[in-house]
């Protein structure tokens, strides 16, 4: 194999946990929904203005803390948003079913297929990086397990003898160590990019109904914002430009929203009134 086709197989091995989770998180078009596409696009645009500004941040101002205290911090708010948006898009959509006519309740409750597979994304992704965690650390099985106690060890051990049987053994627990560590990286970067996007499609809520990422989104970003006024900053940049780039977040999506909310009122008639069938 040539580098290039080895480089080439490395790649698509890393993309296979992110396409999964994005197939999983991210909403998926069809026929009876409303898709526009100006939507999506100012949608995405939003994100990569929001992450451009991040890294501006970063990179004009040092941080206040370690590398480590941000990453977990970052970490931390990712936690607290989707605990947030699953929180909310529960009860969002359990409110929809409950107070639509009930023609509109069949047709929520046949939609609901995208949301579940969008909330067991996460455990999904946590389970396998906990479970790899665990065997590497040794909490499932360890060479030391392995005896002449044990069945498969006494069998190979008399046809092959103790020595070679031991050395098997280790073999096997380094190729296995090798195999954890690779679902391990899989697992990991399945979670970070099931809980992004997740966040970004407020967990296929959409899916149910074309308003409910609109309403939704807004009560994600003010309460991040309050959580981080409690939190305080994360660089030792001025007061001006630290509140800027924290009310930037939230008045823009909130501006998103309500143009999202107008445009699908006035081109496709998307009301709250037709949200419950009234």
């Amino acid at each position: 194999m040539t580098t290039r086709q080895s480089l080439s197989v490395n790649a698509e091995a890393l993309y296979a946990p992110i396409a999964a989770a994005r197939a999983l998180t991210g909403t998926a078009a069809a026929a009876d929904r409303i898709e526009d596409p100006v939507i999506n696009r100012v949608q995405a645009l939003r994100t990569v203005l929001g992450l451009a500004a991040t890294a501006w941040l970063l990179l004009a101002y040092p941080l206040r803390g370690g590398r480590q205290d941000f990453v977990l911090g970052k970490l931390e708010e990712l936690l607290i948003g989707c605990a947030i948006i699953v929180g909310t898009g529960v009860l969002g959509v359990a409110l929809c079913i409950l107070t639509a006519r009930p023609p509109l309740r069949r047709v929520y409750l046949r939609r609901l297929s995208g949301p579940l597979k969008a909330l067991g994304a996460l455990p999904l992704g946590a389970g396998v990086v906990w479970l790899m965690s665990a065997a590497l650390a040794g909490d499932i099985v360890t060479p030391g397990d392995v005896g002449p106690h044990d069945i498969t060890f006494g069998l190979f051990g008399r046809f092959l003898g103790t020595i070679f049987t031991g050395l098997l053994v280790v073999l096997l627990f380094v190729i296995a160590g090798l195999a954890c560590v690779v679902v391990l990286i899989a697992g990991v970067l399945f979670t970070l990019v099931a809980a992004v996007v997740g966040l970004n499609s407020c967990f296929r809520t959409g899916e149910v109904h074309e308003l409910l990422p609109s309403l939704l989104s807004p009560l994600l970003v003010w309460s991040l914002f309050v959580l981080q006024l409690f939190d305080g900053p994360d660089v030792a940049a001025p007061p001006v430009v630290l509140y800027a780039f924290m009310l930037g977040g939230p008045l823009s999506v909130t501006a998103l929203s309500l143009w999202e909310v107008r445009r699908l009122r006035t081109r496709y008639g998307v009301t709250l009134g037709s949200l419950l069938g009234r």
